[in-house]
């Protein structure tokens, strides 16, 4: 007899997918990813009923750890962070599963531990040989754990049971480190078993930008270059680099943000209709669009990277990045970047996409603005029309999730004077059900095996392809510019956009 569920309608897309029986084992569990995101992340989806009875998850690092302390230390991450309210039922059915195992990454007998540990949690968890392993380490770490993987037999796939890797960016710090990193993880896992993760692509705005460009018909006709003028895509933070200085510092904004985060929301807002969204069309899409991507011809004028100095930031003093501590007071490294692409292709001919970054800037927000063109004609005298701007589609990725449309519209009066109003919709007020955390998202994407969020191989080296030229050319001409803590970027940004008769906008 079936033990299929008869009222159950397999095309009900309420009804969540819940992951099958396996495991989470995180290297570098405390650390401040882990803490705050992927163990708070780990409870929301259990206290959401995602995942299996026997869930487990194993945490490795050099601490000096039994299993009670780690899941005291799972405890108060979850108290702190978790996103639902916390539930003991669940707690005790999630601490049932947790296991610690102490080591470096390079010492055998850890790994060795790890492995008896995986086994015992299939007889007493029943996680059915099914585990991931989530990279939460610095980069330069992923070599040395994928190898021990391989090398104590961790990464062996069985018959019907699954092992994926997870890694978090960098990926790379350029096109050959990216190229040479790919080759070593993919000798150990397959392509379709690694998992690189990139939070912005698991947040509900991101995905939104598919379904308001593919489910709508308001919005395609016009989305080309006979309607849009230029498209802006914003990253903000109101922070600086914090106690970051020795994995910052080297980096800079366009390696750590414009690489990937910023050209993975240029592909999805330029890339043509997929056929479906499963993993391959989207990223056959996506890569065509970057591979599309082209430079501008002066990257002296079309290009620039910048510096905080020291400034008022929301009513405190704040140091300049040469002053912060642990930093080369001779440090060329950007806080700031912003750059100029355009798409040779037949939809985005001569149409600009502006990207910036910073830290230290306004306030925290990113976004991707779409600037449409000027009314070709307007019967209107120029004072009438004054106060009026371009109109724009604005989609906002975080703090306040939603989308705005801007548009001219008459100022009541006997006057005929138009000016710009705006029509908002907020996710927070139009959806009674709060937005997951990515990493819930993308946690659950892992263990169900579906790679549609997660950026492939080709769209990381073509990322790097488009970035390389941009960060030689700053390395051997000139130095940052400078602009104040607080304020919206380098007086050279602002020329920038000037010289082609723009502006940014102010979010």
């Amino acid at each position: 007899m079936s033990s299929s569920n008869p009222l159950r309608d397999a095309q009900d897309r309420r009804l969540p997918r819940i992951a099958g029986p396996s495991g989470l084992v995180i290297f570098g569990v405390t650390g401040d990813l882990s803490r705050k995101k992927l163990m708070p992340a780990v409870y929301d989806l259990a206290n959401r009923g995602l995942l299996p009875p026997g869930f487990s998850l194993v945490g490795f690092a050099r601490r000096e750890w039994e299993n009670e302390d780690f899941a005291h230390e799972v405890y108060e991450a979850v108290k702190q962070h978790a996103r639902t309210p916390f539930r003991e039922e669940v707690w005790q059915q999630l601490v049932r599963g947790c296991r610690f195992v102490q080591g470096n990454f390079d010492d055998d007998q850890a790994f060795e531990t790890l492995k008896a540990t995986i086994e015992e949690l299939d007889k007493q968890q029943g996680t059915g040989g099914n585990f991931a392993f989530y990279l939460s380490v610095p980069p330069k770490f992923f070599p040395t754990v994928v190898q021990q993987l391989k090398k104590h037999g961790l990464a062996d796939q069985k018959e019907g049971a699954w092992r994926r890797a997870v890694i978090e960016k960098p990926f790379g710090h350029d096109l050959a480190s990216a190229q040479e990193l790919n080759r070593i993880v993919h000798e150990v896992f397959p392509p379709d078993s690694v998992f690189r993760i990139d939070h912005y692509l698991g947040k509900e705005t991101v995905q939104n930008i598919l379904a308001l460009r593919f489910a709508n018909t308001m919005f395609e006709p016009i989305w080309n270059r006979s309607y849009v003028d230029h498209v802006q895509i914003t990253m903000a933070e109101d922070i600086g680099i914090g106690g970051r200085a020795g994995y910052y510092d080297g980096i800079g904004a366009a390696r750590d943000v414009i690489q990937n985060h910023l050209l993975q929301l240029l592909a999805l807002t330029a890339m043509e209709e997929p056929a479906s969204f499963d993993a391959e069309s989207l990223v056959a899409e996506k890569t065509k669009v970057l591979g599309a991507v082209r430079l501008p011809d002066d990257l002296g004028k079309e290009t620039v990277r910048a510096q905080y100095s020291a400034g008022w930031q929301g009513g405190e003093q704040a140091v300049g990045y040469l002053q912060e501590e642990g930093i080369d007071p001779n440090s060329k490294t950007d806080t700031y970047a912003a750059i100029k692409l355009e798409v040779d292709n037949r939809r985005w001919a001569g149409v600009p996409f502006y990207l910036r970054t910073g830290k230290r800037l306004g306030r925290r927000v990113t976004e991707i603005a779409v600037v449409f063109q000027r009314a070709p004609h307007s019967p209107f005298d120029h004072t009438a029309t004054e106060e009026l701007g371009q109109n724009a589609l604005v989609i906002r990725v975080q703090p306040d999730e939603g989308v705005t449309v801007r548009f001219g519209s008459k100022v009541p009066g006997t006057s005929m004077e138009v000016r710009d109003v705006s029509m908002d919709f907020a996710y927070g007020e139009s959806f009674t059900e709060s937005s997951p955390e990515a990493y819930e998202r993308l946690i659950l994407d892992v263990l169900l095996g579906d790679a549609n969020l997660f950026p492939r191989v080709e769209e990381v080296e073509q990322s790097w392809r488009i970035l390389d030229p941009i960060e030689e050319y700053w390395d051997k001409n000139g130095k940052p510019a400078q602009y104040t803590a607080g304020t919206w970027g380098p007086i050279e940004a602002d020329e920038m956009l000037a010289r082609d008769g723009r502006s940014w906008r102010r979010p």
